[in-house]
This record gives C-alpha cells, structure tokens and sequence, in this order.
C-alpha cells in the first residue's frame, strides 16, 4: 500500500513497481487516517508512508497500524533526511527510504522488507 500526500509521488512508485510481478499494489491514501482505516481493511504486506501528511504524521500512522495490523511492514518514503525523523522510524520497527534515492533503492529495500531482511538506506547530508 502506498500513502503519500503527494498524487505525483504516489504514481512515481506505482510506475517503479509496475515491471515488477512479485508485487501488487493494494491500496492507496493521501493521509495518515485514511491509511489507518485501509491498513485495518485490507491487511497489505507491506505500507509505504511517507513522513509529512495530512491528519495524522507518517510516524503516528505506523504506531497505529503496527497495533492493528502488527505483521504489516513498514518501510518511510520521505524526502526528510534528520537522523532524528530516522531514528523515529526505527523505533517504529520501520525502515526509512530518503524519496531522492527512490530510483536507485526503492524495489531493493521494499523486497528486502517482504523477505524479512535488514531495509534501511539513507545518506547524511554535510551541513
């Protein structure tokens, strides 16, 4: 399932995983609720949330779905790179994907998820 508040970004990862046949897309939402509710519904195996959205954050939308759905992985899609937002998202027990490096580790990382294995990628910018 993929959850961004951005239409383009949602047809950006929809069109990465197009080619792929091992993975369906299930659903998708523009807000953290909504993502809550369709998590309940249809149990995906995996939700890519973005950090920043409407109604409710990316983070507390992964706290939420990892009570309702506690075998759903999580992996964040998010153009913020603080190590804090990242240190967030593994407490969540998620992996973190900064939205720059999509092309490059998206489907890796999104599989790596599905079987199990360490998801994690980021890069520290200089400041």
């Amino acid at each position: 399932m993929i959850v961004d508040g951005s239409q383009y970004w949602r047809r950006a990862v929809r069109s990465m995983l197009a080619d792929d046949t091992d993975l369906e897309v299930v659903g998708e939402s523009s807000d953290g609720r909504d993502a809550l509710h369709k998590s309940k519904e249809l149990q995906p195996d995996l939700v890519l949330l973005d950090i920043e959205l409407p109604t409710m954050s990316g983070l507390e939308a992964a706290r939420a779905i990892r009570t309702i759905s506690p075998d759903t992985k999580i992996l964040f899609l998010s153009s913020y790179q603080h190590v804090d937002v990242m240190r967030d998202a593994l407490r969540v027990g998620a992996g973190f994907v900064v939205k720059a490096d999509a092309v490059r580790d998206l489907l890796p990382l999104l599989k790596a998820a599905i079987r199990n294995e360490p998801f994690l990628r980021f890069r520290f910018l200089r400041a």
